[in-house]
């Protein structure tokens, strides 16, 4: 049986492995070791990797720099197998060695990710369709051809960390009621559709332009910062998912200001009325700015800056669920390695704030 390693321990890995394989688990690697243990094997760091392997699978989005390291390392790249992410195949391209250890699912996706639909089940889908098609006008056509075959095996659709924000954010501004809400760059394609489909009107700032205009949707393009366009006291209810932890880190044209996520903090608590509700979405963890990405904030820090608000409920959307009233402290040693956990934060500013 072929001895494997495993570069990755994010969805990557998990999927790879669910997906099936053919060898023996000898372990994981992180480039940058954060665990030990990792779905009951051993995680080595890549200045440790043993010399007793048959091949490393890739699973990790971060391959260019995985690439680097391994030449830099003198690790076979021969013995590299690279699922994903590189613009060209390298490493092991041998068809049976990967049929062999990536089998049906795995080997599948490895194909689609590289053009090579020929090596899967698509050639013998063409033969049944062509024998089993009567009619002319729906004959395969060699230039009409649009292979897919990633889809095949994925799943229905998926429900990450976004989803469920939207979706917990979304519940609790339709049921209070409010029919106007106000919005700071969340995203249009899940949470601005849900409450426009249940007829709520929505103001929403953004730096970027928006695409189209839609019913219901007034948009106003400028830096939230300041929220200058809003008078003082007259907010009812606000949102902000998984916005604010950008701002004045330039990533989208804004200007660079290492306080502007807390200036902002601070405005939104200004133009909140009496008795108006905040619905926030921030990564939450060891704290930190991952330049120029985002910033990940303790869940304390995000309390604290809202100090003039009370805190009503406080959830963690992560690994495809909402953990639900979660203690304030439970995740601030966390480093995530490559996934992130959104704090979910409900406040009501107090009548006599």
């Amino acid at each position: 049986m072929l001895k494997l390693l495993i570069w990755g321990t994010g969805n990557l890995a998990k999927k790879f492995i669910d997906n099936g394989y053919n060898g023996e688990i000898l372990g994981f690697i992180e480039t940058n070791k954060r665990q030990s243990i990792f779905e009951g094997k051993f995680v080595y760091s890549s200045n440790e990797i043993p010399k007793e392997y048959d091949y490393i699978i890739v699973a990790n989005s971060y391959v260019n720099e995985i690439y680097d390291l391994c030449r830099k390392s003198d690790i076979d790249i021969s013995k590299l197998i690279f699922l994903y992410g590189v613009k060209e195949r390298i490493g092991c391209t041998n068809k049976e060695i990967l049929k062999e250890i990536l089998l049906e699912k795995n080997y599948t996706f490895y194909c689609s990710e590289f053009g090579l639909h020929d090596e899967t089940f698509l050639k013998r889908d063409i033969s049944v369709y062509q024998q089993l098609n009567k009619r002319q006008n729906f004959s395969i056509d060699l230039d009409n051809m649009w292979p897919i075959t990633e889809d095949k095996y994925a799943p229905a659709g998926t429900m990450g960390n976004y989803f469920w924000q939207d979706l917990w954010a979304a519940s609790l501004v339709i049921k209070s009621g409010i029919k106007g809400h106000f919005d700071i760059g969340s995203r249009i394609d899940g949470f601005i559709g849900h409450l426009l489909a249940a007829g709520i009107d929505v103001t929403m700032i953004d730096v970027r332009e928006f695409p189209t205009r839609v019913e219901r949707l007034h948009t106003i393009v400028d830096d939230a910062t300041s929220l200058r366009q809003i008078p003082d006291g007259s907010i009812e209810s606000i949102s902000a998912l998984c916005s604010i932890e950008h701002f004045g880190l330039g990533r989208y044209g804004d200007p660079i200001d290492p306080e502007a996520c807390f200036k902002c903090f601070h405005n939104i608590q200004k133009k909140m009325q009496k008795g108006g509700r905040l619905f926030l979405s921030l990564p939450i963890g060891k704290e930190r700015v991952e330049f120029n990405a985002h910033r990940v904030f303790y869940a304390q820090t995000v309390i604290d800056s809202f100090s003039s608000l009370q805190l009503m409920e406080f959830s963690c959307a992560a690994a495809g669920e909402i953990e639900r009233n979660v203690d304030i402290h439970k995740y601030d040693n966390d480093e995530h390695n490559g996934e992130y956990r959104y704090g979910l934060f409900y406040f009501i500013k107090d009548n006599c704030n």
